[in-house]
């Protein structure tokens, strides 16, 4: 499959991440990850870890996201972003790729 749309990242993505990052010896990057499993079929995974050598490398505020070739396609056109709400923060994945979602934001179905 042959992504034509990658993801894109808010600037307020990248401010948080380099909030996260601000003094760290060496910085890591955000890694979204597409796993099976979650109440929905699919889930999102999101840590920081080192850029593999096969991840898209997105670039912004001075911050890496990564995403590994597998998750491309699920994650085409989508956008990673940050998001505060009285019931907390968090990272979140805007995607028009999933058909239905579970009300964490974190599973999904295709």
């Amino acid at each position: 499959m042959e992504l034509t749309l990658p993801p894109k990242v808010t600037a307020r993505a990248f401010a948080r991440l380099a909030e996260i990052n601000d003094g760290a010896d060496t910085p890591k990057a955000l890694r979204v990850a597409v796993e099976g499993g979650g109440c929905s079929g699919f889930q999102y995974d999101i840590k920081l870890d080192d850029p593999a050598t096969d991840d898209l490398v997105l670039e912004g505020d001075g911050q890496r996201v990564v995403v590994d070739a597998t998750s491309l396609p699920f994650l085409e056109n989508a956008v990673i972003d940050f998001s505060e709400e009285l019931i907390g923060a968090r990272f979140t994945i805007e995607n028009p790729n999933a058909a239905s979602s579970c009300g964490c934001g974190i599973s999904f179905a295709m």
